[in-house]
């Protein structure tokens, strides 16, 4: 089990001499365009995944070009509140991260509220700001990040204890969860449970109590599957998708063909078919399908690889920061690349066939004002982490 223990003298010069030619740069510059090439293949496969959804009876007002502005906009607010956040030094997100955890408390109730919350697809997870709609749990995903490191560092000496180390942290997510199952919305759930299990065993909790954590959590899914029918129809699509091609397999087979009409290089841009009314929510939880379709295998692995260069880089951040004695800051950056990469490996699995259909979307590709927006600001505070870990690379050098 990795332990957070402050490095010495010893192992803190070799953290800096490791990590020094990095420093050369105040910016990741190659951080930047990885994500920058995400957002705007996310910008033109969006718009290309909903040209046609005007078409349908349910979308007949709307414009082609509808939820591209939508998206754009979202992408530029992203954008602006991400350069704020970059200006907040670390240690004030140290400082606000219980407070930040109990507002998303606080909106995860106010979404559950009649007349407060707003109802699609029979799901309340939406808050009207007139505007734009606010999901408070896609917040949560980040606030759950801080407010796990944050706690990770004030309880390093109790991380081997059950009753004052990890209870109090185990109680706080299932309080999450218990408000997001009312949405309901389990995919967030499995996420945010992800990301404080990831932090805690980042942390050094006891090896025990993390097993112990995971064999809980998932008794907690599996007895959740058990209770509810429809996700019962949903696992059982999953494992035969055909049996039942025009009901609960409906996504999945649709999802399944649209790759196997990709085949090497794809059908071009904008040629895809099953973006035409086959495919369900295709510029969101399936939009990655479409790029199957449209871009190939080529494509498909092209975006793969810069979801894996992303984790990895949001982990070496975070191996350079505990270097440094910035352990807060390497948590955060470690929990942003495990929410990173766990939900958009969750989203292609669902997509390929490999997991259970979910509804999560991928990360700052798919459609989703508040998903875009969080997924922004988190990039933003990675970024903030590295530049601050230059920062004193250079002075120590």
């Amino acid at each position: 089990m990795l332990s957070l223990r402050l490095p010495g003298r010893r192992s803190a010069r070799s953290g800096l001499r490791s990590a020094r030619p990095a420093s050369a740069q105040a910016i990741d510059s190659a951080l930047i365009w990885v994500v920058a090439a995400l957002l705007l293949l996310g910008v033109v496969m969006v718009y290309s995944a909903s040209i046609a959804l005007p078409d349908s009876p349910r979308f007949a007002s709307y414009r082609p070009t509808h939820f591209l502005v939508r998206h754009v906009f979202a992408l530029g607010l992203g954008l602006a509140v991400g350069l704020l956040a970059f200006a907040v030094p670390i240690r004030m997100w140290q400082r606000w991260a219980p407070l930040l955890f109990t507002l998303g408390l606080v909106l995860l109730v106010l979404v559950l509220i009649p007349g407060v919350g707003k109802v699609v697809y029979g799901a309340r997870r939406w808050l009207s700001l007139y505007l734009v709609n606010l999901q408070p749990s896609e917040l949560m995903k980040l606030f759950v990040v801080l407010y796990a490191a944050d706690y990770t560092v004030r309880k390093q000496d109790y991380m081997q204890h059950f009753s004052r180390g990890f209870l109090p942290m185990g109680a706080a997510v299932a309080l999450v969860g218990l408000l997001l199952l009312l949405e309901p919305d389990l995919g967030a759930f499995i996420v945010i449970a992800s990301i404080a299990m990831g932090v805690l065993f980042l942390g050094g909790v006891n090896g025990r109590l993390f097993a112990g954590l995971v064999v809980t959590a998932l008794g907690t899914f599996a007895l959740l599957i058990l209770m509810s029918p429809w996700r019962r129809e949903r696992i059982f699509a999953y494992l035969d998708p055909f049996a039942d091609p025009l009901g609960k397999g409906y996504q999945l087979t649709h999802s399944l063909i649209a790759f196997g009409r990709g085949e090497w290089f794809g059908v071009g841009l904008g040629g895809s078919i099953e973006k035409l009314h086959y495919l369900p929510e295709a510029h969101t939880d399936c939009l990655f399908a479409v790029i199957g379709e449209e871009l190939g295998l080529f494509g498909v692995m092209v975006v793969i690889a810069l979801f894996y260069w992303l984790t990895r880089r949001a982990f070496e951040i975070g191996r350079q920061a505990i270097a440094i004695d910035r352990v807060f800051a390497g948590l955060a950056a470690k929990g942003i690349g495990v929410w990173i990469g766990f939900q958009a490996f969750v989203n292609m699995g669902v997509n390929v066939g490999l997991l259970p259909t979910k509804g999560l979307t991928l990360p700052l590709m798919s459609y989703g004002g508040s998903g875009i927006l969080v997924n922004c600001v988190a990039i933003a505070i990675l970024l903030r982490i590295d530049f601050e870990n230059r920062r004193m690379m250079r002075g120590a050098g």
